[in-house]
C-alpha cells in the first residue's frame, strides 16, 4: 500500500512543478495555489510513505517519479523537444525506479 501512496506522491509533485510553470514568480493567484496545495499533498504522501519505506528508496523514487512526470508533461502537452540522448536518460531513470521498486 505503501507503494501506491508513494506513487501518488510522485504525481503530485508533477503537479506542483507543472503548475510552478504558470504562477510567473507567485504572481498569479491559481496557479500559486495549485503549486503550493501540490507541494503539501506531495510532502503529506511522501511523510506517510516513509512509515514503512526506507528513506533512500523512497526519495529516490518520489523525485524519480517527479523527473520522469514533469518530462512527459513537458513533451506530450507542453510541446518541448527532447534530444535522443535526453530520452535515453530519461529512460535510465525509468529503469532505475523500477529497478528500486522491484529489489525492496
Amino acid at each position: 500500500m505503501q507503494w501506491v501512496v508513494l506513487f501518488f506522491a510522485g504525481l503530485c509533485e508533477v503537479l506542483w512543478a507543472v503548475a510552478l510553470k504558470y504562477t510567473e514568480g507567485f504572481t498569479r493567484l491559481y496557479p500559486s495555489i495549485v503549486t503550493v496545495f501540490g507541494m503539501m499533498a506531495s510532502f503529506l504522501l511522501l511523510s506517510r510513505a516513509l512509515r514503512t519505506l526506507p528513506l533512500g528508496i523512497a526519495y529516490s523514487v518520489w523525485t524519480g517519479i517527479g523527473t520522469v512526470g514533469t518530462v512527459l508533461v513537458g513533451v506530450l502537452m507542453l510541446g518541448e523537444t527532447m534530444s535522443l540522448a535526453q530520452m535515453l536518460c530519461v529512460g535510465c531513470v525509468v529503469v532505475g525506479i523500477v529497478g528500486l521498486r522491484a529489489l525492496t
